[in-house]
């Protein structure tokens, strides 16, 4: 399931890159099919998620739980970002705030992912 995961960001984060180049090109419509693909992404990514949440509920102790609840809040919080950023930038409204909150999301996500959890990059090895 990790690595379902880890495939469903790395497909997220790539459609996400490219839809932002494509809106800012000013190419609308391949940017907009290429955000609808990335809105089905999306759905991959919060149900891989959703079903990691629920094995690490059901095969760790306590002290993990908290960490889980802050990884996964901040998954939700990169995906709700993801999609306020193109929004943003389809508009062509500067949204640095957003772009903030993003690389602050992201990086508790990869470390809390990776590096701090049971069935992060440390443990896979």
């Amino acid at each position: 399931m990790t690595h379902m995961h880890i495939t469903a960001w790395a497909l997220g984060l790539i459609l996400f890159i490219i839809a932002l180049t494509l809106y800012k090109k000013g190419n609308q419509k391949n940017a907009a099919i290429v955000h609808m693909i990335l809105r089905m992404v999306y759905l991959f990514i919060i149900i891989t998620g959703g079903l990691l949440t629920w094995s690490y509920f059901h095969g760790y102790e306590m002290p993990m739980f908290g960490e889980v609840i802050v990884k996964a809040i901040a998954g939700g919080w990169i995906v709700v970002m993801m999609e306020l950023i193109l929004i943003g930038t389809k508009r062509g409204k500067t949204n640095t705030a957003d772009w903030i909150q993003f690389w602050i999301a992201l990086v508790i996500v990869i470390v809390l992912g990776f590096f701090r959890l049971p069935m992060g990059y440390l443990f896979l090895q």
